[in-house]
C-alpha cells in the first residue's frame, strides 16, 4: 500500500482550498441596549414616548409588507412544519423549491417560522404623574422570515429576518457556490462534487477566485438584498445610521484533495486512521454509520476500520471549533475547520477580521495534513536518535542536556505532545503539565512549574518546540512532531508489548512466539549453567 505521502503527491488531481459555509449575524450596533431604543423611538421618530405597541406597529407592519412582496412578485411561502406537526428539515425543503423553481438572481421561497430571539422586555413605570417606558434585553419567541434566494454572484443562499425589534439577521452563503458562478462567468468548465469540485478545466485560476473572496464581495451582497427585500427598517432609518452590520457567526474553511481513484481515498484514510487512533489525539476517531446510535442502543461498540458500506471521519475538537476530516462523495479527501466561536483565538467577530481567520484555519488544516503525512513515516535515522539522547550544545553555545527515550519521564514527555499535535493555537507550561503528571502518576503538585519549566527548556534547546513570540504559548516543531510520534510508537508498538510478553508470569500465562522463544533461550541458559556447575564439582572432588 502507498504511503500517505505518495497518495497525496501522485494520486490527487484537484487540490483546492476555500471558504465553505459563511454563517454570518446581522445586527444593528445602535440598537442593542434598553436606552438606545428609546432613543430610536423618542429622538429619532420622534414619537411622544417609548411604548412597546410602537414596536409590535412596526413588527404587524413589516410581516403585511412580506406577505404583499410574496403576492406581487409570485413568490411562493412555504413552512418548516410538514403534516402532523412534524418539523421537517430546512435543507430538505429548500431543495426541493430550488428544483420546482430554478430562477436566477431572484427569491425562491419565503419560509415563515416561530423561533427564539433575544429582544427587550418592556416595562412601564409611572412617577410624579408622569410614565415612562424601561427597556430591558429579554428573550422571546417571535416570527422569523426565511428569504431563500439564487443570488447572481452567490448562488444559493438564505437570509433570515427577525420580526421584532432589535431586527436580527442571519446570512448563510457558501464559498464554493460563489467560486461556480465566478467560473461560469469566465467560461471555466468545472465538475461539482456535491457543493464543491470534483474537476476543472483551469485548477490554479479556481484556486485564484476562491483567494479573492473577501468581506468586500459579502457586504456588497447584503446591501443588494438589503435594498430588494422588504425590511423593517426604512431607507431613512438606514441612512441615519439603523443599519446592519455582519458579524462572523459560523465559518467553515475547507481543502479538497480529488484522487485519482476512489481506491486511493480509502488507502488514504485506512492509513491515517490506523496510525493515529492509539495517539490520544484526535479526540474521537469515529466511523459514521448509517443509523443513529443512542445511549440506550443495545451492543458493544469500540473504534474498528470498516471499508465495507460506511465513510471513515476523523474529529477533532478545539474549545468550540471543530476540525474534521471526511471521505467525500467518495471520491475527495475533505479537510474542513469549523470556527464557531472567533473569540476561541483572540479576535473580535467583525466581518473585517474574515482573512485573519481564514489563514489560523488554512494553517490548522494544513498542520494536519503534514502531521499524518509524518506520523505514516515517522522513522528517525541514527544521528538522530544520538542528537537528541546525548548532551549538546546549540549555535549560540547553550548546553542542550539529552533526552533518552528510555527515561519514563522522557516518554510521559512524548506521549503528553501528541496530544497538542492538531492544537491550533498552541499550548503553555501549565497545558502540559497536566498531562505530563497524568501520564507519570504523580499529582500536579508533585510535577510543579519549575520542573515543566526545565522540561520545556530541555524541548526547546533540542528543536522539538518553540516560543511563540511575545506570547508563553509553545508550538511543535516539525522535528518535535516526528520526533513525538515516533518515540511513542514505538513505546506502544514495540517496547510495552515486547516487555509485557517476555516478563515472568503474573498469574495468567499470554502464549507469545516472543515469550515461547525467550523461554527456550533462558531454559538453555539455565542448562548451560547447571551444566557449568556439574563440571566444577568434579574438578572439586578429583
Amino acid at each position: 500500500m502507498p504511503t500517505v505521502e505518495e497518495i497525496l503527491k501522485e494520486h490527487v488531481t484537484l487540490d483546492i482550498e476555500s471558504f465553505d459555509r459563511l454563517y454570518l449575524n446581522g445586527y444593528v450596533p445602535i440598537m442593542q441596549t434598553g436606552p438606545q431604543m428609546v432613543n430610536f423611538l423618542l429622538r429619532h421618530r420622534g414619537y411622544a414616548n417609548a411604548s412597546g405597541a410602537l414596536l409590535r406597529r412596526m413588527t404587524k407592519s413589516f410581516i403585511a409588507d412580506v406577505e404583499k412582496f410574496a403576492e406581487n412578485n409570485a413568490i411562493p411561502m412555504d413552512s418548516f412544519v410538514g403534516k402532523k406537526k412534524k418539523q421537517r428539515r430546512k435543507d430538505d425543503v429548500a431543495n426541493e423549491w430550488r428544483r420546482k423553481r430554478p430562477v436566477r438572481d431572484d427569491v425562491v421561497f419565503i419560509a415563515p417560522a416561530q423561533e427564539k430571539q433575544t429582544s427587550f422586555y418592556i416595562r412601564k413605570e409611572q412617577r410624579a404623574g408622569t410614565q415612562r417606558f424601561l427597556y430591558s434585553r429579554s428573550t422571546v419567541c417571535v416570527k422569523h422570515f426565511y428569504f431563500y434566494i439564487d443570488d447572481a454572484d452567490f448562488g444559493p443562499a438564505f437570509i433570515k429576518i427577525g420580526t421584532y425589534a432589535p431586527f436580527p439577521i442571519r446570512v448563510c452563503i457558501n464559498g464554493h457556490e460563489w467560486a461556480k458562478r465566478q467560473l461560469e462567468k469566465r467560461g471555466i468548465t468545472y465538475e461539482s462534487l456535491d457543493n464543491g469540485f470534483r474537476s476543472c478545466g483551469q485548477a490554479e485560476e479556481l484556486q485564484n477566485i476562491c483567494e479573492s473572496l473577501g468581506p468586500e464581495q459579502i457586504e456588497d451582497f447584503f446591501l443588494k438584498w438589503v435594498e430588494r427585500l422588504p425590511f423593517p427598517l426604512t431607507a431613512e432609518d438606514r441612512a441615519c445610521g439603523y443599519m446592519h452590520k455582519l458579524s462572523i457567526w459560523q465559518m467553515e474553511f475547507s481543502r479538497t484533495q480529488v484522487f485519482d481513484r476512489p481506491v486511493r481515498g480509502r488507502e488514504f484514510f485506512e492509513s491515517v486512521i490506523r496510525e493515529n487512533i492509539d495517539l490520544g489525539r484526535p479526540d474521537r476517531v469515529q466511523l459514521l454509520f448509517d443509523r443513529k446510535i443512542i445511549r440506550t442502543t443495545p451492543g458493544k461498540f469500540r473504534t474498528r476500520v470498516i471499508t465495507n458500506g460506511v465513510f471513515p471521519s476523523i474529529h477533532i475538537n478545539y474549545k468550540s471549533s471543530h476540525l474534521k476530516q471526511y471521505f467525500k462523495e467518495n471520491r475527495a479527501a475533505r479537510t474542513e475547520f469549523t470556527i464557531n466561536n472567533t473569540k476561541d483565538f483572540g479576535v473580535k467577530k467583525g466581518i473585517r477580521n474574515l482573512p485573519y481567520l481564514k489563514r489560523i484555519a488554512r494553517n490548522t488544516n494544513t498542520r494536519l495534513l503534514q502531521i499524518e503525512r509524518v506520523s505514516h513515516d515517522c522513522v528517525l535515522s541514527e544521528a538522530s536518535v544520538e542528537r537528541l539522547s546525548e548532551p549538546s550544545v546549540t549555535t549560540d553555545g547553550k548546553r542542550a542536556p539529552g533526552l533518552r527515550p528510555a527515561n519514563p519521564r522522557v516518554m510521559s514527555l512524548m506521549a503528553a505532545l501528541t496530544l497538542f499535535l492538531h492544537v491550533p493555537d498552541g499550548f503553555r507550561n501549565r497545558d502540559l503539565r497536566r498531562c505530563v503528571a497524568g501520564l507519570m502518576g504523580l499529582q500536579p503538585e508533585e510535577y510543579n512549574a519549575n520542573r515543566m519549566g526545565y522540561d520545556l527548556r530541555r524541548l526547546r534547546l533540542k528543536g522539538l518546540i518553540f516560543r511563540l513570540p511575545g506570547t508563553t504559548k509553545y508550538e511543535l516543531t516539525p522535528y518535535g512532531q516526528r520526533v513525538s510520534l515516533f518515540l511513542t510508537r514505538m513505546n506502544t508498538r514495540l517496547f510495552r508489548p515486547a516487555f509485557g510478553s517476555i516478563q515472568e508470569d503474573l498469574g495468567v500465562h499470554v502464549p507469545s512466539p516472543l515469550r515461547q522463544a525467550m523461554d527456550k533461550v533462558n531454559f538453555q541458559i539455565d542448562q548451560l549453567l547447571a551444566n557449568a556447575q556439574l563440571e566444577e564439582k568434579k574438578m572439586q572432588r578429583s
